[in-house]
């Protein structure tokens, strides 16, 4: 079971969040803990534990960008949602900088939100396509920026294909098929806004996304 804490100032958002949660079909939620301020999310996090931190960055005591940086120091190892009523471009990039897993703006559908929640808890990143392009306009595509853009299969198949792996190779050792290994590839490509398979090998070798035996061996 999820247990999660929310975290906003507003009681018909922390009772629609309860709500969504609590009619889950999967069953998938235990302890549902609510705070109305930072000091009273921070408060519950240093007396209980949970597997999941929605937060939201309007409260009428501290900034919840401020209070990210706190739990961060606390709690490293929490995931932390940022759901907020300003987009993406204003605040995303900030908050994925400052250790949150995922940013969904409050505009977007409750399907959207369990999807976020769900693969957060689950231990995953929730960078969605929109605030991945704010991100490349930005020029921030580093190699800290590259882990938060894609998911954990995404970064795999990155690196596999980096080592000079070819699509039915790496079909056979994900044991999937080679167009979901395409596909894979094509969102890789898109998300960091390169142009071809041979720009998203010279990105990995650039980073150092392989080791050096299966640089050398590309390079050759």
């Amino acid at each position: 079971m999820i247990n999660v804490l929310i975290a906003d100032d507003h009681p018909v958002v922390r009772k629609g969040l309860r709500q969504l949660l609590e009619d889950d079909a999967h069953c998938r939620f235990g302890r549902i803990d609510e705070a109305c301020s930072g000091r009273e999310a921070l408060e519950l996090l240093s007396g209980n534990e949970y597997d999941l931190l929605i937060l939201d960055i309007s409260m009428p005591d501290r900034n919840g960008l401020d209070v990210l940086k706190d739990v961060k120091l606390s709690k490293p190892a929490l995931p932390v949602l940022i759901l907020s009523i300003f987009p993406e471009d204003q605040y995303g990039i900030r908050a994925i900088r400052l250790g949150a897993s995922g940013y969904v703006t409050k505009s977007q559908p409750p399907e959207e939100l369990i999807n976020a929640i769900i693969t957060i808890a689950k231990g995953g990143r929730y960078i969605s396509d929109s605030l991945a392009d704010h991100i490349i306009s930005r020029n921030d595509v580093k190699e800290q920026s590259i882990e938060n853009m894609l998911s954990a299969r995404e970064l795999q198949v990155l690196g596999m294909i980096g080592s000079g792996k070819s699509i039915k190779e790496i079909s056979f050792e994900l044991s999937v098929s080679p167009k979901t290994v395409s596909t894979y590839r094509a969102r890789i490509i898109r998300k960091l806004n390169l142009k071809s398979t041979a720009d998203l090998i010279k990105l990995v070798i650039e980073r150092n996304l392989v080791s050096g035996k299966e640089k050398d061996s590309v390079i050759q």
